[in-house]
């Protein structure tokens, strides 16, 4: 909700109430927000990507993985800025032109970006995402203080948005994204979600997915293969232990 919202303000407001950091910042705020709700109860599965990677790892019981896919309001936000839209557009929802508001609620690839170009932005973006995640919750490395993870998410999807969005949007969460694409096929903008840019809503679907276990093996080869144990005496890692008489 706070991440579509702010891209349905910039869009029809014509930019005048927001630009392109206030819609990275909008999504940092309700990944945040997200983590801290439902952190302690599910361990915030806010994305199906990293979601179908633990069920793939086995760390997820593929029971439970379609109760997290269903995770975007796109309809909210819909409700929320309906009266704008039919402002904005004259009643008439298009997926392209000058007064297309299809990519408020799921992504599309800017003209010059081919499909190969848009796929691989995805693919790094979410490999990025992987990578920081696991850093920062890494026990056996320099982890996060206890109780700023779900900030430094936040800020993790914020740098990622003002570094790698302008080619893609950054869906980096094929739940970020296919949800929405369906809801926009029957509230009014057709079927041409799905054929606009090349028959581009495959690529949310499957970079973030493929991103997400590369991600995952270059953490293993490259940073948690060569973590040294906690020590059990409590001290740091490659902090001597000072003896006192």
């Amino acid at each position: 909700v706070f991440g579509l919202s702010s891209v349905a303000q910039v869009v029809l407001g014509r930019g005048d109430f927001g630009q392109h950091l206030s819609i990275n910042l909008g999504f940092g705020i309700g990944v945040t927000l997200g983590i801290h709700a439902a952190g302690g109860i599910s361990g915030a599965h806010l994305n199906a990507a990293i979601s179908i990677t633990h069920c793939i790892l086995g760390n997820l019981p593929w029971r439970k993985l379609p109760a997290y896919l269903i995770g975007q309001a796109p309809a909210t936000v819909f409700g929320l800025y309906y009266d704008a839209l039919y402002s904005y557009t004259k009643g008439n929802f298009t997926v392209t032109g000058p007064t297309a508001t299809a990519s408020i609620f799921a992504t599309y690839p800017s003209p010059y970006v081919s499909l190969l170009g848009g796929f691989f932005t995805e693919f790094m973006a979410t490999v990025m995402l992987l990578l920081g995640i696991l850093i920062i919750h890494d026990e056996k490395n320099n982890a996060a203080l206890k109780g700023t993870q779900a900030l430094l998410m936040g800020i993790l999807v914020l740098g990622i948005g003002l570094g790698m969005g302008m080619n893609t949007g950054y869906a980096i969460n094929p739940s970020r994204d296919l949800p929405p694409r369906i809801f926009t096929a029957i509230a009014g903008w057709g079927m041409d979600v799905f054929t606009a840019g090349h028959h581009w809503w495959w690529v949310p679907l499957t970079a973030p997915i493929l991103g997400s276990l590369a991600g995952v093996l270059i953490y293993k080869l490259f940073i948690d293969f060569h973590n040294k144990p906690v020590l059990e005496s409590g001290n740091e890692k490659g902090q001597p232990v000072v003896e006192t008489s």
